[in-house]
């Protein structure tokens, strides 16, 4: 494990898949930091132009002689094991060290780290949050896991002792972080091909709550949250809809993406406020930004301009496009807790139909929650499925996109070859994406709304859409 004291001599950092953008902030913070940074990746990218613009050196390509001189480097947990970059670091006298824990030491450097975790919402949360410290005017660091427009990314690097930071529960990631606060969202049945058990989850949320230094910001309307810390000698805030929380909403108005809601604290009532992401999920999302954020000494009058200002990250709830009086929006929505959210959020709009094309993520996912998908696909009026994105995993199961359509009364799917599927071939996934967008165009009427889901690519699939929309 990488240690701070071992920091001190190292001048010459490489990171290998420096475009990903969970490393990007990374990037930013060390190159603040006074680092000589360097760096290489295959896919030229929209963050590769950013890291440029750094004065920082990029390869293209990953090849031994690209690490040459570098004391420390940096690898993502996409790099594979035969990655010539860091098979020659492992070789070397440079210390390696994957990118969650080089998070995590990053996370001690600042005074006041918000970690803010859950099974749901940690990206609109952070990004809610980030957004209301920038309209405060504090210069702080944030690492969050989609694109936040007002900062132009996923993370930047400030001069302040306080630090946003995602922190995701898979493989145990956030236990490598140095939380000064941290804020559990919720907690639910996920990545149950590591923790086997939504038992397993909860104890691995105690130990990231045990970890936090000052407070804990947690859902009290939220069993298992409340499980996850009982009996902790911490302080705890906590927010939810229940009047008992310390910091609590009642809805009072919605129109459009626009949700209004009366602020309480301890019981009594401080403003009403407005949020324009859609769905009473949001507002629970809203009360612990608030919550961390006046904490962190921020003002009303901030929150409230933060609150005003934030129109969502990239990929959730993000409009793409409206083509012939069709809208069609992108969302991140992978689980089914996120999908019932999402569509419920979507169908209490003002659209004649939703249509629901969600691209299953894992083979092990699709099968383990298979009925959960189905009650929440259901919600929407067509529900549409693409074939399932492998990932990581190889599909050991048999487990294909039709055996979860047949499940849903009146859904969408195209037959493909099963020995195809496997393949995972891009030209199979584009072929795939086309004869799915082709259906919706063919079909979809004025007034309806189209909704990606899917935590892989399926938001190529909205652009597709949209482009052959236009072409009519």
């Amino acid at each position: 494990m990488i240690t701070n004291e071992m920091l001190k001599n190292i001048r010459r950092v490489h990171f290998i898949g420096i475009g990903g953008s969970g490393m990007y902030p990374i990037v930013q913070i060390l190159h603040a930091k006074g680092y000589e940074i360097s760096g290489s990746d295959n896919n030229e990218t929209e963050t590769l132009d950013a890291v440029r613009k750094l004065g920082i050196k990029v390869f293209m390509g990953q090849r031994a002689e690209n690490i040459e001189g570098a004391e420390l480097i940096v690898y993502s947990a996409a790099i594979m094991a035969d990655n010539p970059e860091l098979i020659a670091a492992k070789a070397s006298d440079a210390i390696t060290v994957e990118r969650s824990e080089m998070l995590g030491l990053v996370t001690s450097w600042y005074e006041n780290a918000i970690c803010v975790s859950g099974t749901h919402g940690k990206t609109t949360t952070s990004s809610m949050l980030t957004q209301i410290f920038v309209e405060e005017g504090v210069d702080l660091s944030c690492v969050i896991g989609g694109k936040l427009p007002s900062i132009g990314g996923s993370g930047k690097s400030g001069k302040s002792d306080i630090m946003v930071c995602e922190a995701c529960e898979f493989v145990d990631t956030f236990l490598k972080l140095y939380p000064d606060v941290a804020i559990i969202l919720n907690i639910d049945e996920d990545h149950l091909d590591y923790f086997g058990t939504l038992e397993n989850i909860i104890k691995s949320f105690r130990k990231f709550a045990s970890s936090a230094t000052k407070a804990l910001i947690i859902n009290g309307d939220d069993e298992n949250t409340l499980k996850a810390v009982e009996g902790l000698d911490k302080e705890i805030i906590t927010f939810g809809f229940d009047r008992k929380n310390d910091y609590s909403a009642q809805i009072t108005g919605k129109q459009g993406l626009q949700t209004n809601f009366d602020l309480f604290y301890k019981g009594e009532k401080l403003c009403n406020l407005a949020i324009h992401v859609p769905g009473d999920h949001n507002v629970i999302n809203a009360l612990a930004s608030i919550a961390a954020a006046r904490y962190a000494g921020v003002s009303m009058d901030g929150i409230e301009l933060g609150l005003q200002t934030f129109r969502g990250a990239i990929r959730r709830f993000q409009k793409i496009d409206y083509v012939k009086g069709i809208t069609i929006v992108d969302d991140y929505a992978h689980h089914p807790q996120e999908l019932t959210c999402t569509l419920t959020a979507a169908k209490g709009l003002d659209f004649k139909r939703v249509w629901a094309v969600f691209q299953p993520f894992t083979y092990s996912r699709t099968e383990i929650l298979m009925d959960d998908f189905v009650k929440a696909l259901s919600i929407a009026d067509i529900p549409v499925i693409t074939d399932i994105m492998g990932s990581r995993e190889k599909n050991v199961h048999g487990i294909y996109a039709e055996q979860l359509a047949k499940k849903i009364d009146g859904a969408v799917w195209f037959d493909t070859p099963h020995e195809i599927v496997d393949m995972q071939t891009a030209e199979q996934k584009e072929k795939n994406f086309n004869e799915i967008a082709d259906y919706i165009a063919e079909n979809a009427k004025e007034g309806d709304l189209v909704i990606t889901l899917g935590c892989g690519d399926v938001y190529k699939l909205a652009k597709i859409l949209a482009g052959k929309l236009h072409e009519e």
